[in-house]
């Protein structure tokens, strides 16, 4: 399994950043653009909600107390 590495203002960030990138991409902007920003808030908001990120694991962050 995976353990978390992600603390609560870390999330707590993603999440705002993560609505901000879902809302603009989806509902203001068109195309490519907009597809690819709301994809990556989707992503922001997946592992805000789990509390593990995966690009944390190569370079061994963790910003869990």
């Amino acid at each position: 399994m995976f353990s978390l590495n992600m603390g609560s203002t870390d999330r707590i960030i993603r999440v705002v950043v993560g609505v901000i990138l879902v809302a603009v991409g989806f509902f203001y902007l068109s195309g490519v653009w907009g597809i690819v920003l709301g994809v990556v808030g989707i992503i922001l908001l997946a592992t805000s909600a789990i509390g593990w990120c995966p690009l944390y694991l190569p370079f061994k962050i963790n910003t869990r107390k």
